[in-house]
C-alpha cells in the first residue's frame, strides 16, 4: 500500500509539473511586461519629439504645418494608454492607430530633411534624428517580443495539457495579438512604387 501511495504522489507531481500551474501565470506576467516595454518605448519617443521639434523650428519655419502635425499627433498618441489588465482588441487598435498617426507625422518631418539640406548639416538635428530612428527600432523589437509573449501565452491556455489546467483553475481567455488598424493594413499590403 505504501508503494502504491508513493507511486501516486510521484505520478501526480510529474503531471502537475507539466500542466501549467506555474507556466500560465508566468506567461501572463511576461505578456504584461512586454506591453509595458512597448509603452516605455513610445514614452521615450514622445519625450524626444518636443526636442526634435524645437531644433527643426529654428531651421524650417516654412514647414510649420508639418511640425504642428507632429505635435498634435504626439499629443493624441500620449493620450491613449494600454492597461494590460483590461486589454482588448479594440483598445490595442485604438492605441496602434494613435501611434501610427504619430509615425506618419514623423515620416513627413523626416521628409523635410530631404527638402532642406541645411537641416542635415545641423549636428543637433542629426543626433536627434538618430535617436528617433533608434527609438523606432526599439519599438519594433518591443512589439516583436510582445507578439512572441502573446503567442506563448495563447499556446499555454489553448494547447493541451496546460489548457486543461487553464480550464480547471485559471479560466484565462486567449489574448488579442498585436494588429494594425484596417487603414494601416491597406497601406502596408499595397506594394510601394519605386520611381527614379
Amino acid at each position: 500500500m505504501k508503494i502504491h501511495n508513493w507511486f501516486l504522489i510521484a505520478l501526480s507531481s510529474i503531471l502537475l509539473a507539466g500542466c501549467g500551474i506555474q507556466s500560465i501565470p508566468q506567461s501572463k506576467n511576461n505578456v504584461e511586461a512586454t506591453v509595458a516595454e512597448i509603452t516605455n518605448q513610445y514614452k521615450r519617443r514622445s519625450d524626444l519629439i518636443p526636442n526634435l521639434v524645437e531644433v527643426v523650428k529654428g531651421f524650417a519655419k516654412q514647414e510649420s504645418q508639418v511640425l504642428t502635425q507632429v505635435t498634435e499627433a504626439r499629443a493624441k498618441a500620449t493620450s491613449v494608454n494600454i492597461d494590460p489588465t483590461k486589454m482588448s482588441a479594440e483598445k490595442l487598435a485604438e492605441f496602434s492607430r494613435a501611434q501610427g498617426q504619430l509615425s506618419q507625422a514623423l515620416g513627413r518631418l523626416m521628409m523635410v530633411t530631404e527638402n532642406y539640406p541645411q537641416l542635415k548639416s545641423d549636428q543637433n538635428f542629426r543626433d536627434l534624428q538618430a535617436q528617433i530612428e533608434g527609438t523606432e527600432n526599439r519599438i519594433t523589437i518591443a512589439r516583436q517580443r510582445y507578439i512572441e509573449a502573446i503567442k506563448e501565452f495563447n499556446n499555454l491556455v489553448t494547447v493541451p495539457m496546460t489548457s486543461w489546467t487553464n480550464s480547471l483553475i485559471y479560466h484565462y481567455e486567449k489574448m488579442p495579438q498585436w494588429d494594425l488598424p484596417a487603414e494601416e493594413k491597406a497601406k502596408v499590403e499595397k506594394a510601394p512604387e519605386v520611381k527614379f
